[in-house]
């Protein structure tokens, strides 16, 4: 292949702390008229078996903000928040293999091994978020 007839693709992942960037060369028009005829079709009387659940993912919108900075100072080892990376404090509780991330705007994401481990992390978790909640002003 000519490099003047080749169509380049350029992946940019950006961070606050650094810019990454690659060069690929595919030849899009030959994957595109390749990929074409791949169609997805289930065969009839599929059935899953032998599965077990490895995490679950609960979300929940709290009626009231949270001042994270407050709340990452009143629980600092079990919480940590760095607004430069993520827009939300992470609070890990280790008996229970859950991670709790809260969002200034009052929701939260809950992932756990099971829904009871779930349902406890946001029973303990709760108090202390009302405590960091935000006054409407």
């Amino acid at each position: 292949m000519e490099p003047s007839n080749d169509v380049a693709l350029d992946i940019i992942v950006t961070n606050v702390v650094s810019v990454f960037r690659t060069r690929c060369h595919l030849n899009l028009r030959t994957i595109g008229l390749e990929g074409t005829n791949v169609i997805y079709k289930p065969e009839v009387g599929v059935r899953f078996s032998d599965f077990k659940v490895v995490n679950v993912l609960a979300v929940c919108s709290l009626p009231f903000q949270i001042r994270l900075i407050e709340f990452t100072k009143n629980n600092r080892p079990i919480a940590s928040y760095e607004p430069e990376i993520h827009p939300a404090a992470s609070y890990r509780i280790k008996n229970l293999r859950s991670t709790v991330q809260v969002f200034s705007t009052g929701n939260i994401t809950v992932t756990g091994p099971n829904v009871q481990s779930v349902a406890s992390a946001v029973e303990q978790i709760y108090p202390l978020l009302f405590e960091c909640q935000k006054t409407l002003s």
